[in-house]
């Protein structure tokens, strides 16, 4: 914006500027001012006074006709990433004459767009007008703003005139939610995974516990769980899946958001971290979230608006948890601290450029997320190993 601009916007927003039609009617106006003064003719002077007459009431009305209009927002219903808000203005006249040829200017965050421009006619005598309008928001956040300008240059459409008005919004926009049909980080949960850890009387627990439903046979499934006599009918391996009694155990799914990440990878990160929560929930399990901005946090509303409030390298205000989590990170290293009986989900890109080894203190179960492949599928495939180097 060069210097002629700013001036232009500043005298806007504090008093008027011209349109084209008031340079145009100025410039004509010194015209018959300066011809009159040449040539001492009476019905230039007459012009020129006529003409700086209109400039001065078209100057003053605009000004009046913005000071009578109150503008409000209702609140801001949340979404989730690429859906569409729905903003809803009200512009209440409170005079008692019809204001017209408006322009309702939302000052929109940059990360959203540019300001949205809403035309309106008229506005009857004290009467309430309601404009509403659709912003679609491809990525989850909470997003504030707090301005909307009031622009006229009615009635002569000679000087615009600008006027803020502060009218505070708060748009919060959900992380995507995968629908998971099945996921082996929340169902393996209470049981051990590693054959070194199973006896005789757990095996025979898990040989006698209610089935969950049926699916097919994936590698490192024991082959105790396989259901022969489905297997036979469907012509391929199937597996049982049981119901584990939890015992009241918390499921804690632990965002390593002190950390530095990827942009990229943290945003699936935090997908990731919705779609579990909203999983172990719909299982009916004790499950709550922990980030290192909140600590931790449980039910669908709370957990949401976190996940859409949260960053990556935000500073911790409590210290993670020593019970059995479910690790989201970018940081391999950080495996090492984990308590006996987690899960972890790993994206693999520092250690893979720079060289690093995992240092692994247990044979913990989880899941290595490659970039390029959906989420939805990687986060129902079979559990991976961390082993130490």
């Amino acid at each position: 914006m060069n210097i002629g601009h700013k001036i232009a916007d500043w005298l806007e927003n504090r008093a008027v500027t011209p349109a084209y039609a008031g340079w145009l009617l100025s410039g004509m106006t010194v015209f018959f001012f300066g011809s009159a003064t040449n040539t001492m003719s009476g019905w230039l002077y007459v012009l020129s006074g006529g003409g700086l007459a209109l400039l001065g009431v078209a100057a003053v009305l605009p000004g009046k006709s913005l000071r009578s209009l109150e503008v409000r927002r209702r609140p801001i219903e949340p979404v989730s990433a690429g859906d569409q808000i729905t903003v809803e203005l009200e512009i209440e006249n409170r005079a008692r004459q019809p204001k017209t040829l408006l322009q309702v200017v939302d000052i929109l965050p940059f990360v959203l767009g540019e300001p949205v421009v809403r035309p309106i006619e008229v506005i009857e005598p004290n009467s309430i007008y309601r404009d509403t309008y659709y912003l679609e928001v491809r990525q989850r956040g909470v997003y504030r703003w707090q301005e909307v300008n009031l622009r006229t240059a009615a009635p002569l459409g000679l000087f615009w005139c600008r006027r803020s008005r502060p009218v505070k919004a708060v748009a919060v926009v959900y992380p995507q939610v995968l629908p998971l049909s099945t996921c082996p980080l929340i169902d393996r949960i209470g049981q051990e995974d590693s054959p070194q850890f199973y006896n005789r009387s757990r095996s025979q627990t898990a040989t006698e516990g209610l089935t969950r439903n049926l699916r097919p046979y994936r590698h490192g499934d024991p082959t105790r769980l396989i259901h022969w006599r489905t297997s036979a009918r469907y012509g391929e391996l199937r597996v049982r899946e049981l119901e584990v009694a939890a015992g009241g155990q918390e499921i804690i799914i632990a965002l390593d958001s002190a950390a530095a990440w990827q942009p990229e990878e943290f945003e699936r990160a935090v997908t990731v971290a919705a779609s579990l929560y909203f999983y172990a929930s719909k299982r009916l399990l004790n499950v709550k979230l922990w980030t290192a901005g909140t600590g931790l946090v449980s039910g669908n509303r709370v957990v949401l608006e976190t996940l859409a409030a949260v960053n990556a390298g935000e500073d911790a205000v409590e210290n993670r948890q020593k019970l059995p989590i479910i690790w989201l990170t970018q940081n391999s290293a950080s495996l090492s601290t984990l308590s006996l009986g987690s899960r972890w989900v790993l994206w693999p890109l520092a250690t893979a450029e720079i060289g690093e080894k995992m240092l692994v203190k247990h044979e913990l179960p989880g899941l290595e997320i490659r970039s390029g492949r959906p989420l939805e599928l990687q986060l129902q495939a079979p559990l991976e190993r961390a082993i130490s180097y």
